[in-house]
């Protein structure tokens, strides 16, 4: 039976849904009513639930906080600043990626507890199709600021919470996440978060401000404000344009100015100011600059550019591009809006995501989500639900209030498939008619859903081999290998060295370090064979970065296996590929200890042996 405040929100909830246009006044915001509409009727969601949010597992979670690596480590400095604003009246301070999952989180030990069990946590999910009217779900929606105050919730088990959240744009426009801060306890009036609301706006800026000023390092950049004290601090506008003028990043407020005066976004710097007096502001002093052709003043300060490698030359970070990779990107920039599908092959680590998110960010569906799985990092039976989503009730198990799947969640945008070589054959049939249709129904839905994707998959293994083998479909592979690009390995790569110098920048900056490289371990890092490619150097450059005393990383700052030399490396490569033997048998065949050690023709125990050898950590799962 429903708590007497949890059955009066249900039928204040039902009341304004049936009769919000003969209603004198409507009890909450436009915002408010419009989300509570769609989570009645698009989402079919039960507004007496009292069930929490839905929380990743640990894999996904790590995987996601990998994703938003950047994001988190610039985002960190201006969350715990918000959070130490806040904490004593009680509030925590979340932080979640574009898809509305916690990936950072600020609270006071002695609410902690509270906080977990309302859902005010690590890893919980706060889109609207999973919880309905909540403050990251409003922010998901509108791409504005929202407070969602205590009853504005949709659903019963959060109407005592109160919720202000911002979001946080890339310079290209995209939303990075959101920025909440929420309270147990608080006062009825929705005006007492008022203060609490624009502390986060606030907070949200300085977030994106930074991002801004990380992204344009190579760029000249304007920091504009009407008033001279602000240039610096709290800049209105921010804009970044390259040697030859082309502008190639704005801040949200410069953005919506600019949509707002020309109707679209110019692309020449000399579309907005005269670059005459542009060049005369260039010395990095304060000055005053004019819009073109209309009146009013900014004061600005312009910055020349700036490289991201500390103490390594400029010379060094402008090396070429491996042509490989310069070629593949280059041709596929000509089919990302051709309606095909794209295939990324390469090694474990190779920048397979790095390739697909760039081809998303130039394409025409930059401004939709892109939305990632890893089809080898989750177990089989999770696989299905994760992708096409689940009814309230489909199976045992399953939320009461269904889940949103993220081929839904991709709807216009970019959906990238890792490893879509261990993805179940069931499943690679239903991928198939979804391509073919272009229509979803989630497990235990009657009805079918129209979606619109683009679909970029990756994968290390061959698939042909696969197909030859019965392993893959066919008819799934030539529907996902329209255009087929293969990204070679760090080791054969010609520009080691550019990328060694850009990631050893990123890794010391995000250590707030300045450091070089020392010949020793310069050379060390060539002439290593990277069997986990950019995602095992970037991981080495951050423990370098980290236990470094001096200006100058030293051999002995790298880990053992790096500086071991020829030997090293040489039992690295032997190593290596056993390894990759074993975890592959294990993927495929979900880890099931029985039917890996089969297909491999070792005994169990040998197995466990083998997987201890190679440091590999098996996930819980049923044994067969």
């Amino acid at each position: 039976m429903l708590a007497a405040n949890s059955k009066a929100h249900v039928d204040c909830v039902s009341r304004v849904l049936k009769n919000a246009e003969r209603l004198p006044q409507v009890p909450v915001p436009p915002l408010i009513l419009d989300s509570w509409r769609r989570s009645m009727e698009q989402h079919r969601l039960d507004p007496a639930s009292q069930q929490g949010p839905r929380i990743l597992s640990q894999s996904l979670l790590d995987e996601c906080r990998e994703r938003s690596e950047l994001f988190l480590r610039i985002a960190g400095d201006a969350v715990a600043r918000l959070h130490g604003r806040v904490r004593d009246a009680d509030y925590c301070v979340l932080l979640t990626d574009a898809q509305g999952r916690t990936i950072d989180y600020r609270v006071e030990p002695t609410i902690r507890n509270d906080c977990r069990k309302a859902g005010l946590y690590l890893g919980t999910c706060w889109s609207e199709g999973e919880e309905g009217t909540c403050g990251v779900a409003a922010v998901l929606t509108s791409k504005a600021p929202a407070t969602v105050h205590k009853r504005d919730h949709f659903r019963a088990a959060f109407i005592g919470l109160t919720c202000s959240a911002a979001p946080v744009f890339d310079p290209r426009g995209e939303l990075l996440g959101v920025v909440d801060v929420s309270a147990l306890q608080s006062p009825d009036d929705r005006r007492s978060q008022h203060l609490i609301r624009q502390m986060v706006v606030q907070s949200a800026r300085e977030i994106e401000n930074a991002f801004f000023m990380h992204s344009a390092e190579p760029h000249w950049v304007l920091r504009a404000h009407s008033t001279p004290g602000y240039v610096d601090s709290q800049p209105d506008y921010l804009l970044a344009w390259d040697a030859d003028g082309r502008l190639q990043a704005l801040n949200s407020q410069a953005r919506k100015v600019l949509l707002e005066r020309y109707g679209q976004l110019p692309e020449h710097i000399g579309e907005l100011f005269d670059l005459d007096a542009l060049r005369a502001a260039t010395d990095e002093s304060a000055q005053r600059l004019r819009w073109r052709g209309e009146s009013g003043e900014l004061h600005v300060r312009i910055s020349s550019p700036r490289r991201k490698l500390g103490r390594r030359s400029a010379a060094i970070a402008r090396q070429p591009v491996d042509e490989r990779v310069e070629h593949s990107l280059r041709l596929a920039t000509r089919v990302k809006d051709c309606n095909l599908a794209v295939l990324v092959l390469g090694e474990t680590g190779s920048g397979k995501e790095v390739f697909a998110r760039q081809l998303h960010a130039m394409s025409q569906r930059s401004r939709k989500p892109f939305v990632a799985l890893n089809c080898a990092a989750i177990p089989e039976n999770l696989i299905e639900s994760e992708l096409f989503g689940y009814v309230a009730g489909a199976f045992t198990g399953a939320s009461s209030k269904g889940m949103q799947g993220l081929l839904q969640q991709a709807d216009g945008g970019t959906l990238f498939l890792d490893e879509i070589g261990d993805m179940p054959l069931n499943l690679q049939t239903r991928l198939l008619r979804v391509l073919a249709e272009g229509e979803v129904a989630p497990l235990g839905a009657s009805a079918r859903q129209r979606v619109d994707i683009q679909v970029i998959c990756a994968t290390h293994r061959d698939l042909t081999a696969m197909v030859a083998a019965g392993s893959f479909r066919e008819d799934l592979y030539f529907r996902l290998a329209n255009a087929r690009f293969e990204l070679p390995p760090l080791r054969e790569r010609s520009d080691r060295l550019a990328l060694i110098n850009q990631l050893l920048g990123e890794e010391a900056k995000g250590c707030g370090v300045d450091v070089g490289l020392s010949d020793g371990a310069l050379q060390a890092l060539l002439n290593y064979p990277w069997p986990g490619n950019l995602r095992q150097l970037r991981q080495v450059l951050r423990y370098a970065c980290a236990i470094c005393s001096g200006s100058t990383l030293q051999l002995d700052d790298l880990p053992l296996e790096i500086r071991g030399g020829q030997v090293q490396a040489q039992v690295q490569a032997s190593v290596s590929p056993a390894r990759q033997q074993l975890l592959d048998a294990l993927i495929r065949h979900r880890w099931k200890p029985g039917e890996t050690a089969k297909a491999l023709g070792i005994s169990r125990a040998t197995l466990y042996r083998r997987v201890h050898e190679h440091r590999i950590e098996m996930p819980r799962m049923t044994k067969s």
